[in-house]
């Protein structure tokens, strides 16, 4: 996202150069994709999560006294870290990486659209033009 930030900057100081539009329009591509991979493999992470109460998060331990409930979990020695708190700083971690994931994905596909609209392919290539970009 910083490299497409970066070309982006670029093309907005040199508008006449080809080479930049293509370089825009793939790293932003990239960035796009890989920023909703992240979003869609988040939200599945938060959904297991909440549905199998935290007991997904604490697989490792082996231990028959943990509790049917995650956020009641208490530290047993077969445990290797501490499950008291896992299931809330998860989840508090989670959802706004992937508001936060799926925020880039947008931006990042108005960065393509931008350099489609640069090289003048897809719909919205002839109802823009440079200067109204």
């Amino acid at each position: 996202s910083i490299a497409a930030g970066i070309v982006a900057i670029l093309v907005s100081h040199n508008l006449s150069r080809a080479a930049l539009h293509w370089v825009l329009l793939s790293v932003s591509l990239l960035n796009c994709l890989l920023s909703t991979a992240c979003t869609v493999g988040l939200a599945l992470a938060i959904a297991l999560t909440i549905h199998s109460r935290g007991m997904r998060l604490v697989t490792g331990c082996n231990s028959p006294a943990l509790p049917p409930d995650a956020r009641a979990a208490i530290v047993t020695n077969e445990c290797p870290f501490n499950t008291t708190r896992i299931y809330d700083t998860a989840l508090a971690l989670w959802i706004p990486a992937m508001v936060l994931a799926a925020a880039e994905a947008v931006l990042s596909g108005r960065c393509c659209l931008v350099a489609l609209i640069y090289r003048g392919i897809g719909p919205c290539a002839r109802g823009y033009s440079r200067e109204q970009v």
